[in-house]
């Protein structure tokens, strides 16, 4: 069966989408329109900032306000981030691709139409490949793209503390996005989820937008429907607006097919419309009748002329996109002889992926160590004081200094976890990060600590075989059981012998000295 077939039928499961007394078994299906702000310094249409968290107002200028007279002015950093999206899914990037005039009323939206694309949008086409577990086993599927188009962002309309009355912030109004959307492809909660997370690491990969979530900067907009089982014809969809973390995005799902299955089931059809989730309610609710694009009234925006796009400036993106994810994950698995789970978790994000390359770059005999250190102690950290792989204060040269002293037995796996706590605690007193860090400085730190804790691994064949004959001698009873085939005996003899030398005798060595003396 080929890693497609793991997501071709999608069945709805009993204890998420239909009560026990439904006859009929169905089939979710699901869409998701991204909004990725993009990482532009200044708006899509005029020179004011992007910067978050000013004053309400302070950053909208003429052009954002729609006062008589402005015109817009494209910023080309939007289209060549939009470029870049295209390029690494594979889209078509069009030439010319037109603006236009997305007519609507609302308080947040002062020219009351948004500047956005429809008929020709920058990019079309593409695929995004994401990994998800299925019937507890990891799968790979190909998520189509339909287009990815740029616009302006509204305003927000804020309710809160305003007595009853509603405030308006135009600092967002003019914000370049990319508007990303894709085939209705998905089958699950759990495939959209896995989709967002591939979207939100490339879009942060390529650097074309932070991805924070908190900030608006990654919103999805969730389009569900079901249908019977077998069916190929699509249901009516209900679009769940404005869900900005992956959690609020699998509930939402989850919730809203559950309700017009309920709906389907009791003989009730479904109405189009669009929908908000409530996380504390755990449900989605009404918002209003879902729109058509005849609806927006949809027309060429007069002020803008068609955006033409050479290929010599395509070409010229192109020479500046990293090695993307997918490309890094399989070189991970070919030449570094990493397993897929390691290879993707160390290719989920780019700051993670380039400390790794940094480790292994020092220590190219043994990959595996590397990626269990990376992904695990340092991780953890990290973690723990809520940093990123970007802001870490310890450096590659000094964990790879820390792991040639395990693979020289000069310590033991266990005393390591010791050494680099200390060693962190260490480069937390002057914290930089590790990119901004002098190359020699406390290039010796793990050494250092070695020798002054006296932490060096017991690998003296004849203080270890001193140590291994008090032992057996004062547990004469685990060495009988141990003879009579009890494994466990064995392991608690070990344990004593390295309870002796306080975690510092070679372990393998004992081991080895251990059978011999016994067998003798």
């Amino acid at each position: 069966m080929g890693s497609e077939d793991c997501f071709s039928l999608g069945t709805v499961r009993s204890n998420l989408y239909h009560r026990k007394d439904f006859a009929m078994q169905w089939e979710i299906v699901i869409g998701l329109e991204v909004h990725a702000q993009l990482s532009t310094q200044s708006k899509i249409f005029s020179g004011a900032s992007t910067a978050f968290g000013a004053a309400p107002n302070a950053e909208a200028c003429p052009v954002d306000l729609a006062l008589p007279g402005v015109l817009p002015v494209l910023n080309r950093g939007a289209v060549e981030r939009a470029i870049k999206l295209g390029l690494a899914v594979g889209a078509k990037i069009n030439s010319p691709s037109v603006f236009a005039r997305k007519n609507y009323f609302y308080p947040d939206l002062p020219k009351g139409y948004q500047i956005s694309q429809y008929e020709l949008p920058v990019v079309e086409g593409g695929v995004v490949r994401i990994r998800s577990a299925q019937d507890g086993k990891e799968c790979e599927k190909t998520i189509r793209l339909t287009r990815a188009h740029l616009e302006e962002d509204a305003g927000k309309s804020l309710h809160e503390d305003f007595h009853g009355m509603t405030g308006i912030d135009l600092n967002r109004a003019g914000t370049p996005l990319l508007e990303i959307v894709s085939e209705p492809d998905m089958r699950s909660s759990a495939e959209a989820v896995a989709y967002a997370k591939t979207l939100h690491s490339l879009v942060r990969w390529i650097g074309i937008c932070d991805g924070n979530m908190q900030e608006g900067s990654f919103r999805c907009d969730a389009n569900v429907s079901v249908r019977h089982q077998g069916s190929d014809r699509l249901g009516t969809r209900c679009e769940i607006k404005n869900l900005n973390s992956f959690r609020f995005l699998e509930k939402a799902i989850e919730y809203e097919a559950r309700r017009q299955i309920e709906i389907l089931e009791d003989g009730g059809t479904i109405q189009q419309q669009t929908r908000l989730y409530d996380p504390e309610k755990g449900e989605t609710r009404a918002m209003r009748s879902k729109e058509d694009a005849q609806d927006y009234r949809y027309f060429p925006d007069p002020d803008l002329l068609p955006l033409e796009i050479s290929e010599d400036w395509i070409a010229e993106v192109r020479s500046r996109l990293p090695e993307l994810p997918e490309e890094m994950r399989i070189r991970f698995e070919r030449d570094h002889e990493l397993s897929a789970y390691d290879a993707s978790a160390l290719t989920a994000d780019r700051d993670i992926a380039e400390y790794y390359e940094a480790v292994a770059g020092k220590l190219p005999f043994d990959h595996k160590l590397c990626a269990n250190w990376v992904m695990g102690d340092i991780s953890a950290y990290l973690n723990d004081e809520d940093t990123s792989f970007d802001n870490c204060p310890l450096s590659p040269a000094q964990l790879v200094q820390l792991l040639v002293r395990i693979k020289d037995g000069t310590i033991s796996g266990k005393i390591a976890k010791e050494v680099f706590r200390q060693m962190w605690i260490k480069v937390r007193e002057q914290p930089v990060a590790w990119k901004d860090r002098d190359s020699k400085r406390d290039e010796n730190l793990a050494d250092q600590i070695i020798e002054s804790q006296g932490l060096k691994q017991i690998s003296d064949s004849g203080e270890l075989e001193k140590l291994v004959n008090e032992v057996i001698a004062a547990n004469s009873r685990s060495v009988e059981e141990f003879r009579s085939g009890k494994e466990k005996a064995f392991n608690a003899l070990v344990g004593q012998v390295m309870k002796a030398a306080r975690g510092k005798a070679n372990p393998s060595q004992v081991n080895e000295i251990m059978r011999k003396k016994i067998a003798e």
